[in-house]
């Protein structure tokens, strides 16, 4: 029962830790583009046309 009260702040503070990353990543940018470096791999922007 002793170890409860030790295990369970530490859970809620990991927790809260875990939000605040969270939240930090989505007030930086890191989601705003989730699906461009997906999409960005089938674009042939680097390719040169073939002159004929």
């Amino acid at each position: 029962m002793s170890a409860l009260l030790l295990l369970v702040p530490l859970a809620m503070a990991m927790g809260a830790v875990g939000l605040g990353a969270f939240l930090w990543s989505l007030r930086s940018g890191q989601f705003d583009d989730p699906d461009g470096a997906a999409e960005r791999i089938f674009s042939d922007a680097d390719d040169k046309p073939i002159n004929r």
